[in-house]
């Protein structure tokens, strides 16, 4: 998973953003220009020139990480399971007996009910994500479908149907005609 934490870096990668801040302070100490830094250190000029800003304002202090960004998960490890075995007894189970899938609003709902808290549209899909779930199209089918009947169908009457092909004359694809000679 990309977002190993639940979002943003790992704390590996952070310090190691922050070692490369804390380089590029070194630098702007000895007087090299931020477009320089960023050529050396193979990043946008955009981001050496915001160091530089934040290290004239606060020194190297300012280039430190300040730690995992966004906002803290609101459920605990607890609660996330209990959420996961809810989710997996399927919308039936909670009353949604109309259709059998899971929608954001829906998990959104399960999930005020069950914990008291709110959760945007948003917020739900990024937990989803974070709990292994991903959206997925239904196939929607007929519960009295038969799937032995389709089978037979297929193989003895479609055939019939759609014929063989004819192959009295060439024939070409493309939508306009053939050259002249």
């Amino acid at each position: 998973m990309r977002y190993a934490e639940g979002g943003g870096l790992t704390a590996a990668e952070r310090a190691r953003r922050e070692r490369l801040r804390f380089a590029a302070a070194d630098l702007f100490a000895q007087g090299v220009p931020a477009p320089e830094v960023a050529r050396r250190f193979r990043v946008s000029r955009m981001s050496a020139n915001r160091w530089y800003r934040a290290w004239q304002a606060g020194g190297v202090e300012a280039l430190a990480s300040r730690g995992p960004g966004g906002e803290k998960c609101r459920l605990d490890e607890r609660r996330l399971q209990r959420l996961r075995a809810e989710l997996e007894r399927g919308p039936a189970a909670h009353g949604y007996l109309e259709d059998q899938r899971w929608t954001l609003a829906r998990v959104a709902d399960l999930i005020a009910v069950l914990f008291r808290v709110r959760y945007t549209l948003r917020g739900v899909s990024y937990l989803l994500h974070r709990l292994g779930w991903s959206p997925q199209i239904p196939v929607q089918r007929a519960v009295e479908r038969g799937e032995g009947v389709i089978e037979s169908w297929v193989a003895e009457e479609w055939p019939v149907i759609k014929g063989r092909r004819s192959t009295w004359a060439p024939g070409c694809a493309g939508k306009t005609r053939p050259g002249r000679v």
